[in-house]
């Protein structure tokens, strides 16, 4: 006996492990108990391997009396004397001998997800149990894994320590790979015009990114409806398949424009015919700026209401206050402008023109009465009918008194009279008179005067260059030259105020309201008159006989 012999015999005697143990070995079933299948391996005696060793992932047990089948012998004899046999470890070892060669080959491998751990799933590689971590399932993040599990899927084994029962694998890595197969394709058959369908992948206030199957290309937010869209997410979510079309590619920069809305008609073309000028429509508001309303007209065509076309009688009022988003509103067309996709609207034109609804009922010449709504330095602005105004002209306040002193005698709020003087529809202006409700005393008063007549007149003012008068009602002047035929007695200051003078009416500005006089033309007329009646100064009478003779025949006659 050879010391190999022995030693091998003492191995045997002191319990050794038998060289069976820790391998795979082949081994028959021989019958298939409740929860058990019996398997004969060749040994001493037959071992039992449980019957869910045999079940795969979401699948019931297959075998049956008879199949031959790969198991690891993990004891060549328990305390019963049966050997312990494992079908599980079996198809590990197998499976992780295969799964060696995959990973070193960098080659795919298929599994099945069938469980659910910490930060992420668990994965049956044909026995071996791999970890597939959330980040790893998809190119983009998955919400719902259901569809995904218990079908067979390919892998990418990322990292694998035998020693340790440790795989990571990837199913992303393998989708990135396709996907890079899948962009170079569609790189290169892409063109303009062409349609595609596509997923969205990411929203942004400008527009949102598709996917088209490894490129991304970008759709507008003004290629994705007619219809005015203010922010993408009105009309797509993530994960939305859309149909798109190809507007522009850029080769070079691999830069894809996509639009929707060149997959329908457009709603512009032969607008004019079917909206033509001073026709109305109904609308609905979409957007309020500051200079107008946007009112949709049909789904894609848009007109603005201009802040001037959208109230008769508010002028600085913000149109956000006259209409309101998605309110139904009349229109009229006022200028369509194919080229420029433009349609002017106009919301007043749809109801009556408070202007000529007045000038209808209050015809010039007709008496009105209204509140004081403003205060300007040129006049009143009366409130009128039809939430209009009127304005009264400092000029046409009073007869008498000046513009800035007839203005003072008014306040905010106080109703007043006036009369209608002028309508100006296209200029929507309304002229008032307040002084037109009396006669003109000028007027009046000049009726009975004329150039050349004697007047008593009644000081008012005494100034530098002369005196002014009052003459039934008229406001009249004498120039300091005019005040007496000696330049001795023309002094202002010789007058004094509501002393009463006669004078020679010399002329009337009816235009001007004004009526000037002159006692030294009075005077120069008395002294012909006398001179005529008394005689002349070359008959041997002086001129102080004469006037004297021509005041005792005043004085008598009186």
């Amino acid at each position: 006996m050879t010391m190999e012999d022995f030693a091998a015999l003492l191995d045997e005697s002191m319990g050794v492990s038998n060289p069976f143990e820790g391998s795979v070995i082949k081994g028959i079933v021989v019958r298939v108990e409740s929860d058990f299948a019996v398997v004969d391996v060749g040994l001493k005696s037959e071992g039992r391997v449980l019957l869910k060793e045999f079940a795969t992932a979401g699948r019931a047990p297959e075998v049956k009396a008879g199949d031959a089948i790969d198991v690891f012998v993990e004891r060549y004899e328990d305390k019963n004397g049966e050997v312990v046999l494992s079908r599980e470890k079996a198809k590990r070892e197998e499976a992780w001998t295969l799964l060696e060669k995959s990973f070193e080959a960098n080659q795919r491998v298929n599994g099945v997800i069938f469980g659910r751990v910490k930060g992420g799933f668990t994965v049956d590689l044909s026995g071996a149990v791999a970890f597939l971590p959330g980040s790893q399932v998809d190119i983009r993040p998955v919400r719902d894994i259901t569809p995904l599990l218990g079908s067979p899927q390919p892998f990418q084994i990322l990292k694998m320590d035998r020693s340790r029962g440790n795989i990571v694998v990837s199913r992303r890595a393998v989708l990135e790979e396709t996907r890079a197969e899948q962009r170079s394709e569609l790189i290169e058959n892409l063109k303009e015009g062409q349609i595609l369908e596509g997923v969205v992948k990411n929203i942004t206030d400008y527009g949102a990114f598709v996917d088209l199957g490894g490129v991304d290309g970008l759709l507008h937010v003004t290629d994705i409806a007619w219809k005015r869209i203010n922010h993408p997410s009105e009309a797509l979510h993530i994960g939305q398949t859309v149909r798109v079309q190809v507007i522009r590619f850029n080769s070079e920069t691999q830069r894809i424009s996509l639009g929707i809305k060149q997959l329908d008609a457009d709603p512009w073309e032969g607008v004019e015919a079917k909206y033509p000028v001073q026709a109305k429509f109904v609308g609905r508001v979409t957007n309020i700026t500051d200079y107008g309303a946007f009112v949709e007209l049909e789904p894609g065509v848009e007109g603005l209401v201009h802040v001037s076309e959208m109230s008769w009688t508010k002028k600085n009022v913000h149109p956000g206050k006259i209409v309101s988003t998605s309110q139904e509103v009349e229109v009229m067309v006022l200028d369509v402008d194919p080229q420029k996709r433009r349609i002017s609207l106009g919301l007043k034109q749809c109801l009556s023109n408070p202007w000529e609804s007045f000038v209808e009922k209050f015809p010039a010449g007709t008496l009105v009465e209204g509140e004081v709504k403003n205060i300007t330095e040129f006049g009143l602005f009366i409130g009128l009918p039809g939430d209009i105004d009127g304005m009264v002209h400092m000029s046409d306040l009073s007869w008498e008194k000046s513009g800035d002193a007839a203005i003072a005698e008014f306040k905010k709020g106080d109703m007043v009279k006036a009369k209608v003087l002028d309508v100006d529809i296209e200029k929507e202006r309304i002229s008032l008179g307040i002084k037109q409700l009396s006669s003109d005393p000028f007027q009046d008063a000049v009726a009975n005067v004329k150039k050349g007549d004697i007047v008593t007149c009644t000081v008012t003012q005494v100034t530098d260059n002369g005196i002014e008068v009052q003459v039934d009602g008229m406001t009249g002047f004498i120039r300091k030259a005019e005040l007496s035929r000696e330049r001795s007695e023309q002094r202002p200051e010789r007058f004094a105020v509501g002393e009463k003078i006669d004078a020679k009416v010399t002329m009337i500005e009816k235009g001007a309201r004004k009526v000037t006089l002159s006692v030294k033309a009075r005077e120069i007329d008395e002294e012909k008159q006398a001179m005529a009646e008394y005689g002349s100064s070359d008959s041997g009478a002086s001129l102080g006989d004469i006037l004297g003779a021509a005041m005792r025949k005043a004085q008598e006659d009186k």
